[in-house]
């Protein structure tokens, strides 16, 4: 069995876990998320403390993935999940009108991101980008989707990185 399925997952307070069948519904602060167990987990609650295990004698992969996913999913709705991009390059600059994400980043024209529901976006600066939310999945998406408008290129690195990106510069050619 893996490793991480091994580790019981604690259940904060203020969070509510209900398991019904192969349906586990998760409540707390920051939102609600819903997930369906496969057939071959098995997912007992006893109080704060939920134990996740294969169904049987059969060694499936899926017990450690769904032991993460349900730990994802407890922290996300208790406390969230933050990822912050920044903007490097003259000019690029970032701003948050309203549920739209207004992005400079060299074009002729703004880039314009809609934010989606259950995501927040805040800029403390011009050039940082901080994107927050309950839902690990859907937050990852949303960053990276903001970096694909520009990503850095390999010789300056102008572009839109994660915060703790380290972009390696290719070296330019010589005379």
């Amino acid at each position: 069995m893996s490793r991480i399925a091994k580790v019981p997952l604690n259940i904060p307070n203020g969070v509510e876990f209900k398991q019904t069948n192969n349906n586990i519904h998760v409540k707390g602060p920051k939102g609600a998320m819903d997930f369906t167990v496969p057939d071959t987990v098995k997912v007992t609650v006893d109080g704060n403390v939920v134990h996740v295990s294969a169904n049987g004698d059969v060694i499936d992969p899926m017990v450690g993935t769904t032991r993460k996913l349900l730990g994802n999913m407890v922290h996300g709705v208790h406390t969230g999940f933050e990822r912050a991009l920044r903007l490097v390059g003259v000019g690029y600059r970032a701003k948050v009108s309203g549920k739209v994400l207004e992005l400079n980043l060299g074009f002729s024209h703004p880039v314009n991101f809609d934010i989606p529901v259950g995501i927040t976006i805040e800029t403390p600066s011009a050039t940082d980008i901080v994107v927050k939310g309950f839902d690990k999945q859907q937050l990852g998406q949303v960053a990276a989707k903001i970096r694909a408008f520009r990503p850095p290129e390999p010789y300056k690195g102008k572009g839109v990185r994660y915060a703790d990106e380290q972009v390696i510069l290719k070296e330019t050619k010589k005379k």
